[in-house]
């Protein structure tokens, strides 16, 4: 029926089989056979990683930065491309042959040009160098990339004008080099702009003297209202400057709230030796703050109705803050105590509320989270969103293209416009015949077993993949740009400024299309990666990869776990009692005294505190019946998974030492294996290896094979002595699991463990190390960590840890 239907008699054109044997000349010739099948299976391969990229990494959520392992395989795959493609493409021009039988009907000579073989090499690697923006990052600061770029371009250049002769496929090739070039020029228009940009590159710098000079302005108010202030006013004011229990806040205070959220490169007046001068910012519209954005349902009803839930001016805060934490990663001096107790007030009494929203709180620090992942490892260019530039490079830029692309083949034509435009047909066969018609015919003829059919079938089908692929990129990106919380910003910052747009059904009717299009989209959730220390078996159904078992489960973060990290949170601003590594949460339950629980919190290693506490709930869980809905059980155990991923993976993340964070993993590790036996190290069960571990714990003879004793030697001995076996993380957090059960039981256990875990998570957020700030810059190429959100958090509100005592 198939073979019926393709009936090549009545699909192929003409010349289609002189087109078939130029195109596999080199699969017929043996000397060079090895080669062009090489090509096919590289760009094969190559096609099918950029479909599944383009066609799974928007289906979530609506991203603009690319997983960092792919990114990396495809950088280190994409950096060997072009050297290999071009010694390929030279292997195939070395083939020369005529071209002329099936090309030019309107030249009466024929003329030397590169083969089909060559010709669609070519055309592969200038279409990988159109995709490649899909994994090159655009960078704010420095060009190497782009350099490196450039470079790539200026070669395929040279082939496409060096060695191609025919009009009309000169034409074909130099619009695909010019979309290329096109990219290039972008990328390095975007630099220069974030760099010279006080909205970009100097942003964070304005931003620093904007606040100096804000917060200079509060206290000469204060100064002038505080001798004309009764008393209760003054009582008033003490409650909203601290705790949440307070008679104003809420939206009251954000409007209040003079945080930057657009226009301030127009504050800028000149550079000064420690900073910048500024305008006064009150005096003008066009700069929009915090409680600009919470007016405007004020001055504008119908706003209220696109944002019934807050969402957008949320996000507005968002941006603000993103852009105070900015300067931490571009090394400026970090917040002074009084900007500190200023955010603590709009964040803990304003945001947060009365109401306790910490679901609304921990939306804005991610959203904040996200700004700064975007800002420093996009590959969409969102960071510059606006409506001014959604015109002029979406629109304004690909018109210029045209042009210069209508002008390119006028130019290969040696300016006769007539002559290159019938060129384009005559000199390309695929253009003249139709690609389906061609296509359909290749099908039909490879079905009848024809070898060189199929292989053409092959090329031309990875040709048109790959154009494909580009197109729906294209659209991607655009449609990832205009549903962008940057453009969403944008947009509002806009809409407040100008009031004519507030009027304007064309513009109000586009923007609650928007808004109907995000609400379509699915978001991401904060979530937090899960890893058990005492869980590394091999998975049933992966039985011989053992070693790359560790399968990281990332599950949402219930809204239970943020209301404990915010009650624990504002306890201690309410209190101002220094954080503490769970000692606190101890003294609450009224187990101070209790020397067992106070001696799994006494370590000058965080990393040890948590490996230690880690153990009890996974004893909990085997141990004790599960309640039907314990928010106590969720939050420690999310926590306790939560922070063994942090040191086993991230120990930069967290206050230690990375090498005594390592050191203390190992330690653990050993002891587990030596207590449970190499066998059953990786093949037992949850259940076999905490009875195994209790049962070790109540013997107080524990096996320890001792790591890095030896770079060459590994060994076991057996530890009798109590004092030594005490200090040992497993049996210190199985007796503790012991306790637990025995001695506390039920649900009283697992509010413990949850209050426990709340202060060691909040303990091990706050830093204002440099190499702490350099490992949240890092991790931000992955989105970002949870402990990321609550560091932003708590560098925010100016939460510390008590200087240590250690010399």
């Amino acid at each position: 029926m198939v073979l019926h239907l393709l009936d090549e008699t009545k699909l192929c054109p003409q010349n289609i089989s002189s087109y078939i044997g130029n195109l596999t000349q080199s699969y017929t010739d043996q000397s060079n056979e090895a080669t062009i099948v090489s090509t096919s299976v590289i760009m094969f391969v190559l096609a099918g990683l950029f479909f599944n990229l383009n066609l799974f990494s928007g289906i979530s959520d609506v991203s603009a930065i690319l997983d960092p392992k792919v990114r990396l395989f495809l950088s280190s795959a994409l950096s060997l491309f072009l050297p290999v493609m071009s010694y390929l493409f030279s292997e195939a021009k070395n083939a020369a042959y005529l071209s002329t039988s099936y090309s030019s009907a309107s030249s009466t000579h024929r003329v030397a040009d590169l083969s089909l073989t060559a010709g669609l090499i070519l055309t592969w690697m200038l279409l990988v160098e159109l995709l490649r923006k899909k994994v090159d990052e655009i960078r704010m600061r420095g060009y190497s990339g782009t350099i490196h770029r450039a470079g790539r371009v200026i070669w395929l250049g040279s082939l496409v004008f060096f060695n191609i002769r025919s009009a009309g496929r000169k034409a074909v090739f130099s619009v695909l080099w010019i979309l290329c070039a096109t990219k290039v020029a972008q990328r390095i228009a975007f630099t220069e702009v974030a760099k010279l940009s006080y909205a970009h590159g100097r942003n964070a710098a304005v931003i620093t003297s904007y606040m100096a000079q804000m917060l200079q302005r509060h206290r000469h108010d204060e100064h002038q209202e505080e001798p004309h202030r009764p008393a209760a006013a003054a009582a008033d004011h003490d409650d909203v400057e601290h705790g949440p229990t307070r008679q104003q806040g809420g939206d009251a205070l954000l409007k209040r709230c003079k945080y930057i959220v657009m226009g301030e490169k127009k504050l800028v007046k000149k550079a000064t030796a420690d900073g910048y001068k500024l305008n006064d910012a009150e005096s003008s519209d066009s700069i929009i703050t915090v409680g600009k954005v919470w007016e405007l349902a004020e001055k504008d009803p119908l706003f209220e109705t696109f944002d019934k839930n807050q969402r957008l001016k949320r996000l507005c805060l968002s941006f603000a803050l993103f852009k105070l934490l900015r300067r931490r990663f571009e090394h400026l001096p970090a917040m002074n105590v009084e900007e500190a107790r200023d955010c603590r007030k709009f964040i803990l009494n304003g945001l947060y509320g009365e109401n306790k929203e910490a679901e609304a709180l921990f939306q804005v620090m991610n959203d904040e989270v996200n700004f700064l992942s975007e800002y420093y490892h996009s590959v969409i260019p969102v960071v510059f969103a606006s409506p001014f530039f959604l015109v002029s490079n979406y629109f304004l830029l690909p018109i210029v293209v045209t042009v210069i692309c209508l002008m390119s083949i006028v130019v290969c034509g040696n300016g006769d416009a007539a002559f290159a435009f019938t060129s384009l047909r005559a000199d390309n066969y695929a253009l003249r015949t139709g690609v389906s018609k061609i296509v359909m015919c290749l099908l039909a003829k490879a079905l009848k077993n024809n070898p060189p059919a199929f292989f053409a079938l092959v090329d031309i089908s990875i040709t048109v993949f790959l154009f494909l692929i580009f197109f729906y990129e294209e659209i991607w990106e655009f449609l990832v740009f205009l549903l962008s919380n940057w453009f969403m910003v944008s947009l509002l910052c806009s809409y407040t400024a100008k009031s004519h747009w507030r009027v304007s059904p064309t513009f109000s009717g586009a923007f609650r299309r928007l808004l109907w299009l995000r609400s379509k989209m699915s978001h991401t959730d904060l979530r937090v990666k899960q890893f058990s220390a005492l869980n590394l078996r091999w998975p049933r159904h992966i039985p011989l990869f053992a070693p790359f078992s560790l399968v990281i489960r990332t599950e949402r973060v219930p809204n239970s776990l943020k209301r404990s990290i915010m009650d624990c949170l504002v306890e201690h601003d309410r209190r101002s009692t220094p954080l503490t590594n769970g000692t606190s949460a101890l003294d609450k339950h009224g187990f101070s005294n209790q020397p067992l629980l106070r001696e799994a919190c006494v370590s000058d290693s965080v990393a040890e505190v948590m490996l230690t506490w880690h153990i009890a709930p996974t004893i909990l869980e085997v141990r004790c019946a599960p309640t039907s809905s314990s928010t106590s059980r969720k939050v420690a155990v999310k926590l306790s998974k939560y922070c063994a991923y942090l040191v086993a993976f991230h120990p930069e993340l967290l206050p230690d030492n990375k090498q005594k964070a390592e050191d203390v993993l190992e330690e653990m590790k050993g002891e587990l294996k030596g207590i449970l036996g190499c066998p059953a190290y990786f093949f037992s069960s949850k259940t076999a290896r905490v009875d195994k571990i209790m049962e070790a714990a109540d013997e107080n003879k524990i096996p320890v094979e001792t790591p890095r004793q030896s770079d060459h030697h590994r060994g076991s001995q057996m530890v009798d002595d109590d004092d030594e076996s005490s200090k040992k993380i497993v049996v210190k957090g199985a007796k503790l699991g012991k306790f637990l059960v025995e001695e506390v039981g039920g649900e009283t256990a697992w509010k413990v463990l949850a209050d426990v875990w709340t202060e060691l998570v909040v303990f091990a957020a706050p830093s204002s190390e440099e190499v702490r700030v350099k490992g949240h810059e890092e991790v931000l190429v992955q989105g970002g960590e949870f402990i990321t959100v609550l560091w932003a958090l708590t560098t925010h509100i100016g939460v510390a840890r008590p200087p240590s005592t250690k010399h």
